[in-house]
């Protein structure tokens, strides 16, 4: 491991250490994202004594300020292009009707056993003595090759102990095409009902995580499956399924939404473009009408949808500003270029789209064309994994 710390922070660190003769660990993400191949400029450290003591002393033979926040015992501090938390080795009890901790000091041990996943307890220790030296008392190494989400403790424990946690798992596993083992699904299904007691922002945070995925249906498919989806997007579950009548049916579109949002985040990374594919038939099931020797009907969708976007965002904490314009503008406009493609196309036809599209064309053109799909799903068929 000593050829993954050479940045001249870590052997600051490390002669900290040895000078005050304690225990320091590069903890988390960091290590992890060294054995995905991941560059990491975030980098946590773990003090078996006072973490802000240490850091205090780091930042002084570094010559650089240190941010204190004494209610977490963390501080941190920026040093060239890295940024570097600090914290005492810890353990951690909850309430039932709260995820917020009662801390108290622990062991290296006890530190790693609050980590949320196994591969995020990964630790390498930085004293003189050690260094280098890799701690992997969960398996963490072995769950990363076999790419599997899964959690130091029993997930029960696990997840009830901090609700946001089951957010996280499916934003890790969508984020690196990685599988929940079996046991921390039936954890997330058993404590998907305390995802009540966090925040809403912090539970947008992590569904934006899951949106900007390479795939996110991957992320959205076990929301779905899990009953997180109903909890936190009922608006997203009521897409899902087909009804039928005299024999005639309508796609799934749930799933159809799933494929627009996978075929657009294959052409941008734009997390308002992404908004937009999953809102741009949100109104579908609202607008839904079955016409005795037609079919079935979903008129006025993209009006209705496009006045349903500001209590949504509202509701889930986005921001009310011109990204939320730029959601709306695209759900109201969504089905113009199909519908001008259809018919015979007169200049007035285009420019008028043209001028309410103005510079965000290219993002609705980008929309229509994520809007192209031919899968068909019917009722209770199971959500894949």
């Amino acid at each position: 491991m000593i050829q993954h710390l050479q940045h001249p922070v870590f052997k600051i660190i490390s002669a900290t250490a040895g000078q005050q003769g304690v225990d320091a660990y590069a903890i988390g993400g960091f290590v992890r994202d060294i054995y995905l191949n991941r560059p990491s400029k975030d980098i946590d450290i773990v003090v078996l004594g006072n973490g802000i003591a240490f850091a205090e002393a780091v930042g002084k033979t570094l010559k650089v300020p240190v941010s204190v926040f004494k209610n977490f015992g963390t501080a941190m501090l920026k040093y060239q292009d890295l940024e570097i938390e600090f914290v005492g080795a810890r353990k951690e009890s909850y309430r039932s009707d709260s995820r917020k901790p009662i801390v108290e000091n622990g062991t290296l041990e006890d530190d790693q056993k609050r980590r949320d996943f196994t591969i995020n307890a990964l630790a390498i220790a930085l004293h003189p003595s050690r260094y280098g030296q890799l701690i992997d008392p969960f398996g963490g190494i072995q769950d990363i090759e076999s790419k599997l989400i899964r959690t130091p403790l029993d997930p029960a424990e696990t997840f009830s102990d901090d609700p946001l946690r089951i957010m996280r798992a499916i934003r890790f596993a969508s984020q690196l095409i990685f599988t929940i083992d079996d046991a921390a699904l039936e954890g997330i299904k058993a404590t998907a009902e305390r995802i009540k007691i966090v925040s809403q922002e912090r539970i947008t945070d992590e569904l934006n995580k899951i949106i900007l995925s390479p795939k996110p249906s991957i992320g959205f498919k076990l929301l779905f499956d899990t009953g997180l989806l109903k909890l936190i997007f009922p608006l997203m579950q009521d897409l899902y399924g087909v009804e039928i009548i005299n024999g005639k049916g309508h796609k799934d579109n749930f799933y159809h939404t799933l494929e627009v949002l996978d075929n657009i985040s294959q052409t941008t990374d734009d997390l308002w473009l992404r908004w937009s594919a999953i809102l741009h038939d949100i109104a579908k099931p609202a607008t839904k009408r079955f016409e005795p020797g037609h079919g079935w009907t979903f008129h006025g969708h993209e009006d209705r949808g496009a006045r349903m976007v500001p209590k949504i965002f509202a509701q889930l904490k986005l921001p009310l500003n011109e990204k939320m314009k730029l959601v709306q503008k695209l759900v109201q406009l969504h089905l113009r270029p199909i519908v001008l493609s259809q018919e015979t196309i007169t200049d007035s036809a285009v420019r008028r789209l043209l001028f309410e599209a103005g510079d965000d064309i290219e993002s609705l053109m980008l929309l229509c064309k994520a809007d192209i799909t031919t899968k068909k799903r019917v009722q209770n068929k199971k959500v894949p994994q």
